[in-house]
C-alpha cells in the first residue's frame, strides 16, 4: 500500500529537526518514531496517531477519528484519523503533538 507522501512531509515539517525522531517503513506506510518509540505514522491518506490506552476514548470522540485495526483486532492507545480531518495544518499539529507527547512519556528502546 502506498502511503501519501504528502502529508508525511507536512509531518517532517511540523517535528522539524529533532535528532530524537526517525522514520521508518512500517504497515505499509512511514512511521516517525521517538527514541525508537512510534509516535505517529501514514498508512494510505491517514495520519495514525499514538495517543495510549488512557487517551483511545478522548481521541475516537473527535473528528474523523477511528480505532486502529489492521488485522480485525482493535488496537486501544492508537488512532486512525482520516485525511480530510487533516486539511488544517493548526489540527495536524494538535494530532502530532498528541503521538509526540505519548511517546516522549516511554523509555527510549
Amino acid at each position: 500500500m502506498a502511503y501519501d507522501e504528502g502529508l508525511a512531509e507536512r509531518i517532517r515539517q511540523h517535528l522539524g529537526a529533532d535528532p530524537g525522531v526517525a522514520e521508518k517503513r512500517m504497515f505499509g506506510g512511514i512511521a516517525f518514531l521517538l527514541h525508537g518509540n512510534m509516535a505517529v505514522g501514514v498508512t494510505g491518506d491517514d495520519l495514525m496517531v499514538r495517543v495510549g490506552p488512557d487517551a483511545t476514548d478522548a481521541a475516537l470522540a473527535r473528528p474523523g477519528a477511528r480505532l486502529f485495526d489492521m488485522t480485525g483486532r482493535p488496537m486501544r492507545g492508537w488512532v486512525v484519523v482520516d485525511s480530510s480531518a487533516l486539511a488544517e495544518d493548526e489540527t495536524l499539529g494538535e494530532w502530532i503533538g498528541e503521538g509526540y507527547a505519548f511517546a516522549a512519556g516511554l523509555p527510549p528502546k
